[in-house]
């Protein structure tokens, strides 16, 4: 998998025509849903870059990550002419550059595209690496390929009109990258003001945040091994996810990750000796920022069965990314079933639910 540029911008104008130049192409397209093309659309039509653009306007929110909608940007990209020489443009969040990306890995065998994340869990996660996908039969990213985008302008201006959940939903990710990193990186966003947002200081914490999933995806392209560091949080996370879609009350991506992440610290503890008063003090962290994902005793079998499809697992085995300390990864560890409802209680019982 070839490596993609992933650049911290200074003046997006600049950086776009740069990632432009460097894919010659005979049509443009730009992706954006309903929300990015109100907010952020009009700071690229301020350039004369994609004067000539084809527009592809999606509903947003993870529930429209979906066959459904692939198939209209399929459609629209073929009824205006599409080639394989193509270049498609995703600005948008996540659910944009996921989808994006599988429908320029797909059309034709695949079209170059340059993915510019508009919303801090997109910058720091799921714009870059190269995962593509849609959710299907009701499990997260359940069809993709790994196509990484030809260029990542990472452009933190676009964070200024995000909103509260949104900001916290990609913070999570980047205590993710903390935990999985340096005790000195886990400490500052911690301690980060995020009442109060400095935005230069976040810009900088950002960099960090995509460096630690850069140097883990460079090692580990298709997550052989050491990238499914990156999936800490996930395993349950999903599950938490899944569960939400199904009560037809979806919740943020983040939000499941960090209500993840308690859990698999707990395993991190009770397995690897992850340290108590690191668990506590991260979990004290996702307790005041990020609410509590309310489930009981009864929804057990559920969330296991969900964790049963993870595309980590292998033989009918749930597979875990765990910490034997910060930064200290222990790929590939499992737990039986009586574990993970311990791990469900000990969720409960420290949330409050």
């Amino acid at each position: 998998m070839s490596k993609q540029e992933v650049i911290l911008c200074h003046h997006l104008a600049d950086s776009l025509k740069q990632a432009i130049d460097q894919c010659p192409h005979d049509r443009l397209f730009i992706i954006t849903d309903e929300n990015t093309h109100r907010l952020c659309m009009p700071q690229l039509k301020s350039t004369s870059l994609i004067d000539n653009v084809h527009e592809i306007i999606i509903s947003p929110e993870d529930i429209n990550k979906n066959i459904e909608t692939l198939s209209y940007v399929w459609q629209i990209l073929s009824d205006n002419g599409a080639t394989r020489h193509s270049l498609i443009i995703n600005l948008g969040g996540g659910m944009v550059t996921d989808l994006g990306g599988f429908a320029a890995a797909t059309f034709k065998r695949g079209m170059a595209y340059i993915n510019i994340p508009t919303t801090l869990l997109a910058m720091v996660d799921a714009s870059v690496g190269g995962k593509t996908g849609i959710n299907f039969n009701g499990l997260k990213n359940e069809i993709g390929v790994f196509a990484p985008a030809n260029s990542v302008l990472i452009e933190t201006e676009f964070l200024k009109s995000l909103d509260n959940e949104n900001f916290f939903s990609g913070f999570a990710e980047m205590i993710k990258h903390g935990l999985i990193s340096t005790e000195a990186h886990w400490v500052e966003l911690l301690t980060f003001n995020t009442q109060v947002i400095d935005y230069t200081y976040l810009k900088t914490l950002v960099g960090q945040s995509v460096k630690v999933k850069e140097d883990i995806v460079e090692q580990d392209p298709f997550e052989h091994g050491i990238r499914k560091a990156l999936n800490l949080g996930h395993t349950v996370g999903h599950a938490f996810e899944s569960l939400a879609l199904a009560q037809n009350k979806p919740v943020l991506h983040g939000y499941a990750v960090a209500w993840g992440i308690i859990c698999e610290l707990y395993l991190s503890h009770i397995k690897v000796g992850f340290p108590k008063d690191k668990m506590r003090q991260t979990i004290q962290f996702i307790k005041e920022n990020y609410g509590v994902f309310l489930f009981d005793c009864k929804q057990y079998e559920t969330l296991y069965s969900y964790m049963l499809h993870d595309k980590k697992n292998k033989s009918g085995v749930i597979n875990f990314t765990l910490l034997n300390n910060i930064g200290e990864i222990s790929i590939n560890q499992t737990a039986d079933k009586e574990t993970i409802f311990e791990m469900f209680d000990f969720y409960r019982e420290c949330m409050g639910c």
